[in-house]
């Protein structure tokens, strides 16, 4: 039985010390993490193996190993983004007393863009890109709203905030207004923005208080 050879890993260990990954991550992982960060501060357009490749510590052509096109990358990219915030909703709701401390929490995943040199939400940054994006990547950035529609649904009704017929709708606007919060605190690099914003949602009762 032939083996097929694995392409060999040139990882940058400082690379994976400051996107925290540990030693030993594979290639495609790190290329992923590095494609990520990047399409935070840049969108889609700004995805470049080259860079990438040199972010990470591997070879350019190393990458399309694992992305043969620059649309298969930003696929994997948007969903690898949805999937992890699907984990970190779960975990909210997991770590909280009940729905409505959840609810409280929820802005928490948007700051945290924020709060790391001043990025924002890739969903955010690639909707904007829309027409120029590749349908794969568009379905996977479409993934982003719903999950974080579904999950504000179900918790709003949990919570008795909203009725079950009424609460896509509510959910829809709570997921709109802090996500343009964020988009606002980005434009004049002041995250103080983003929690004035928050809470005057809370206050005319757009949020859960």
């Amino acid at each position: 039985m032939i083996r097929r050879r694995q392409p060999p890993i040139y990882h940058s260990v400082g690379f994976l010390v400051e996107a925290g990954l540990p030693v030993g991550t594979s290639s495609r992982e790190a290329v992923l993490a590095a494609a990520k960060r990047t399409a935070m501060a840049h969108g889609y357009n700004g995805l470049n193996f080259r860079d990438i490749a040199t972010e990470v510590g591997i070879r350019a052509p190393s990458i399309y190993h694992h992305f043969p096109t620059k649309a298969d990358l930003g696929a994997a990219v948007a969903r690898r983004y949805w999937e992890d915030t699907a984990a970190q909703l779960e975990a909210i709701s997991d770590g909280s007393p009940d729905a409505l401390s959840a609810l409280h929490r929820y802005p928490e995943i948007f700051r945290e863009s924020l709060s790391r040199e001043n990025r924002i939400c890739l969903s955010s940054f690639m909707a904007a890109e829309y027409d120029d994006l590749p349908e794969a990547v568009k379905t996977e950035v479409q993934g982003f709203a719903d999950v974080n529609v579904a999950w504000l649904r179900r918790l709003l009704v949990s919570a008795g905030v909203a009725r079950p017929e009424d609460s896509e709708t509510r959910a829809r606007a709570i997921y709109s207004a802090v996500a343009g919060a964020q988009l606002f605190a980005r434009g004049r690099s002041d995250i103080a923005l983003f929690d004035a914003m928050i809470e005057s949602y809370r206050k005319v009762g757009l949020l859960p208080a």
